[in-house]
């Protein structure tokens, strides 16, 4: 039946190269081989085992059927857009502007299709979360890049000046994508000095036309510094409030409540009082998938409505942040003693390694049964799904397969 597709629909193969790994990492571990499986951007424990937050689901059990089967408004609970908001900037009293959307995923699709015409380009950090790609041309447009900081911590602040600069002369207008703090899949975030340089620099770029900044936030609770994210916030805050540059947010509880199959997020532009923003983005909503789940609004609700459960979430948190920090400083350590440059981590659940070739390494590595998932720059390794004790294999598996002597297991 191929001749019912249109023609530049035929030509997809349909894998997202995230979970083919991890089903790779899943079948071999099937079949009795003793697999590390850092694939997936799930959390673990050390035991393998998927990890729901104990105070989320204790909530989640407690729903009445009034709480999940009706159908939510078209733009998401106004209360629960609100709750999710403050849990990025408490001060706040409004979410501005905002929907609920299908995971953080959703949140970045609506920013394109409200943001920027098909044919337009969003420039984003390199590297990045792969589905960007698909998401950009899902909806007609491109992805340009300007380099993330490298581990030495310097930015490369004029091809950032020259990247957006060119992108605003073609297009008339500016929309970027900026994962930080806890980028993925590097696991690192911007420095004080080199946030505020880009920031400063879209303040410069805003006197040549619309300058809009979509803040993708995902793994903020996993932090190693939590101080740090705070002053990142406040900092995103100032120029939102300051108004030359619109400041928008892709929120999301998939990693926050480890709710990742309930698909709840939002984008919210907490700043913004005009309501044809709002008129907008509802308007996406309704043209989409009308309304989302109204289940895990409300288990949001329930954790800000009793002390006792928000205390033990950020116990949770506290705890899991620790566990993330000793994996990633395990295999920083382990990486050295191999004579690379290490992976330093700043939070998230992914670090990434350097690689001239990385899927040709990543295929070598699933052969000696240690799965990576290759991007552009290197390999991008999940500590969410990796044990401390694990890091010294990992690292020497890279080590042999970069010197050329792992062979593919009989």
């Amino acid at each position: 039946m191929i001749e019912h597709l249109i023609p530049r629909r035929r030509d997809f193969d349909g894998a997202d190269l995230i979970f083919t790994m991890n089903a790779a990492a899943q079948s071999a571990a099937a079949n009795g081989r003793q697999v590390i499986n850092t694939a997936m951007g799930a959390l673990l424990d050390d035991d393998g085992r998927f990890v729901a937050l104990s105070s989320v689901m204790s909530q989640y059990a407690q729903l009445t059927p009034a709480e999940i089967a009706p159908y939510a408004p078209i733009a998401g609970d106004p209360r629960y857009l609100l709750a999710l908001t403050q849990r990025h900037w408490p001060e706040l009293t409004s979410y501005g502007a905002g929907v609920a959307t299908p995971g953080g995923t959703g949140a970045l699709a609506f920013s394109l299709r409200n943001l920027l015409e098909p044919g337009m380009r969003v420039l984003t950090a390199s590297p990045y979360w792969g589905p960007y790609d698909v998401l950009t041309s899902e909806n007609g447009m491109r992805l340009a890049t300007a380099p993330y900081p490298s581990i030495d911590g310097t930015l490369d602040i004029a091809t950032w000046r020259t990247r957006a600069m060119e992108i605003l002369r073609t297009q008339g207008r500016l929309l970027v994508w900026l994962n930080d703090p806890c980028h993925n899949p590097t696991g690192r975030s911007l420095s004080t000095g080199n946030r505020r340089a880009l920031l400063e620099l879209l303040r410069e770029m805003s006197d040549h036309g619309p300058v809009s900044l979509v803040l993708d936030f995902a793994y903020l609770d996993y932090a190693r510094e939590p101080a740090r994210v705070r002053e990142a916030l406040d900092d995103y805050r100032a120029v939102g409030e300051a108004g030359r540059i619109l400041v928008g947010a892709c929120l999301s509880l998939s990693k926050a409540f480890t709710l990742y199959g309930a698909r709840a997020g939002a984008l919210v532009f907490p700043w913004v009082t005009d309501p044809s923003m709002f008129a907008a983005l509802s308007t996406s909503c309704r043209g989409t998938y009308s309304n989302c789940a109204r289940a895990p609004m409300h288990v949001l609700l329930r954790l800000i409505a009793d002390p006792a459960q928000r205390k033990a979430l950020e116990s949770e948190h506290a705890h899991w942040r620790r566990v993330l920090a000793e994996r990633a400083d395990a295999l920083d350590s382990a990486l050295k003693r191999e004579g690379f440059a290490g992976a330093p981590w700043d939070g998230g659940f992914f670090v990434t390694v350097p690689a001239t070739n990385p899927r040709a390494t990543s295929e070598r590595l699933a052969q000696a049964d240690v799965f990576v998932v290759p991007v552009p720059e290197g390999l991008r390794i999940g500590i969410c799904g990796l044990r401390a004790s694990d890091a010294a294999k990992v690292a020497s598996t890279i080590r042999s397969v970069v010197d050329g002597v792992v062979h593919p297991v009989a």
